[in-house]
């Protein structure tokens, strides 16, 4: 487990029924920018699963919890070796009420705090913190269920100000909710040493009912981390405004299944769009392409991107738009499995994406089969973008 070329190396720390984005948002994101993230749980090793909860508010006096996607460990809890690691990473939802009973966990834990080596922890993941007795004398936030026990065991407890809010005090981030992801991520990059160039940029999202949930989330957040604008639309519907977005998995059926994912909200009105105002547009997959492909002015608004030069990434299902919008005649570009028929009879050449987490960059045009692509994806579009994370 030696740190290659000296590459930023990073722990995830995991378990199940951890928070879907908490644990999906900073791994790819954190990927896509060059960091090399080992995902690990107690009592599993690498290739297996864990489940995953979905944590959202719905009108009730507290969130509700459904299930998420299967995420798939890339390293064995046992053969960690701290000392080859430069930060560790604690996503939140239920996991962290077992997993701060783990002596081996708060072994792991307090080595990481004693080195002063950079920890972000998100929502419930502070109560691990507070097991390992490494909140005593700091300032810290957390989902505010949390405020007891924080201030029992020493901490300067921060009242979170929105779902957003973040602090940074020393080697120790700590953040409310995954909608804080975009600060809390940016503070754990700057934390292992890393620098942002070419940010700014403005990039737009076309979004639908029944996305892809990764598909949208990931890629918004990780160019939010890197101090970008970004936008989310949706024909008829405006800022504020909701999508519903749809877990999509592969779970020993002979197709992917779907469940509910979280509510994603909106930050523009569609019909107010200026195209030029943007640098850059992405398309999520799930089952929203099917019906935005019929959209005019989605259409258009497709084409203006393609046809002026500036950078388009897409993926999954996503191409199914391109196709409708017949910007891909004599472009190279994958997607998922199912749209070669799209892609192929659009005039496209078809580029099989073995693995499936491969992506492909043609002239201005990303392209990915699925959401275990997002590190390609998003990084492929940085380079066009001309943005750089560098340590």
């Amino acid at each position: 487990m030696a740190k290659p070329n000296g590459q930023k190396r990073v722990l995830l720390l995991c378990g199940d029924y951890m928070e879907d984005y908490e644990v999906m948002v900073p791994f790819q994101a954190l990927l896509a920018y060059g960091v090399a993230v080992d995902a690990v749980c107690p009592g599993k090793k690498a290739g297996d699963l864990c489940r995953t909860s979905i944590h959202q508010f719905s009108g009730h006096q507290t969130y509700t919890e459904s299930r998420g996607h299967n995420f798939t460990l890339n390293a064995t809890f046992d053969e960690v070796e701290t000392g080859t690691y430069d930060g560790l990473v604690i996503p939140g939802g239920r996991a962290p009420e077992y997993l701060a009973m783990d002596k081996s966990v708060l072994s792991l834990v307090k080595k990481f705090a004693d080195s002063q080596k950079p920890i972000a922890s998100i929502c419930h993941g502070q109560l691990i913190l507070a097991a390992a007795d490494s909140v005593k004398g700091r300032r810290c936030t957390a989902y505010p269920a949390l405020k007891p026990v924080l201030i029992a065991a020493g901490a300067h407890w921060v009242e979170p100000e929105t779902w957003a809010s973040c602090v940074a005090d020393g080697n120790l981030i700590t953040g409310a909710t995954y909608e804080g992801h975009p600060e809390f991520i940016n503070l754990f990059i700057k934390a292992l040493g890393g620098s942002i160039t070419g940010s700014a940029k403005r990039i737009l999202f076309i979004c639908g009912d029944f996305m892809e949930d990764y598909e949208v989330m990931v890629p918004f957040q990780s160019f939010q981390a890197l101090e970008c604008h970004v936008d989310a639309v949706c024909p008829n519907k405006g800022a504020g405004d909701k999508c519903a977005t749809a877990v999509h998995d592969f779970e020993g059926d002979q197709t992917y299944s779907e469940k509910p994912g979280h509510d994603f909200t909106l930050t523009a009105d569609f019909g107010a769009v200026d195209a030029s105002s943007y640098d850059a547009l992405v398309i999520p997959g799930g089952r929203a392409p099917e019906y935005l492909a019929l959209n005019e002015s989605v259409i258009k608004l497709v084409k203006h991107f393609m046809e002026s030069g500036k950078p388009v990434a897409s993926i999954c299902h996503g191409q199914q738009i391109l196709a409708a919008a017949g910007v891909l005649k004599g472009k190279k570009c994958t997607a998922y499995p199912a749209v070669k028929l799209n892609v192929v009879l659009s005039g496209a050449s078809w580029l099989e994406p073995e693995p499936i987490d491969r992506c492909f960059t043609d002239g201005n045009l990303v392209t990915g089969a699925a959401w275990p692509g997002h590190p390609q994806f998003i990084s492929q579009l940085m380079a066009l973008l001309g943005i750089d994370v560098s340590f």
